[in-house]
């Protein structure tokens, strides 16, 4: 796995975890979801709202980009 690769992965990570764990506690709070429903809805949610990020060859040169829902278009992270 090269750098850039991990440097993605720890990206989608911290991009995903916080939003998990505050739809997990809203849905707790707010909600009268119980047993395994609850992390279900969380993670639901947190993969639709949570930017993704990948690397890729482009022209010759490894870099990573990221794609969100609240951004148009598809940026270079730099």
């Amino acid at each position: 796995m090269s750098k850039k690769k991990v440097k993605a992965f720890l990206y989608n990570f911290l991009g995903f975890a916080p939003i998990f764990l505050l739809v997990y506690f809203l849905v707790e709070k707010f909600t009268g979801l119980t047993g395994f429903w609850m992390p279900l809805t969380a993670f639901i949610a947190s993969t639709i709202l949570a930017p993704k990020f990948q690397a890729l060859n482009y022209q010759g040169e490894e870099k990573i980009f990221m794609k969100w829902l609240f951004i148009k278009g598809i940026r270079e992270v730099k």
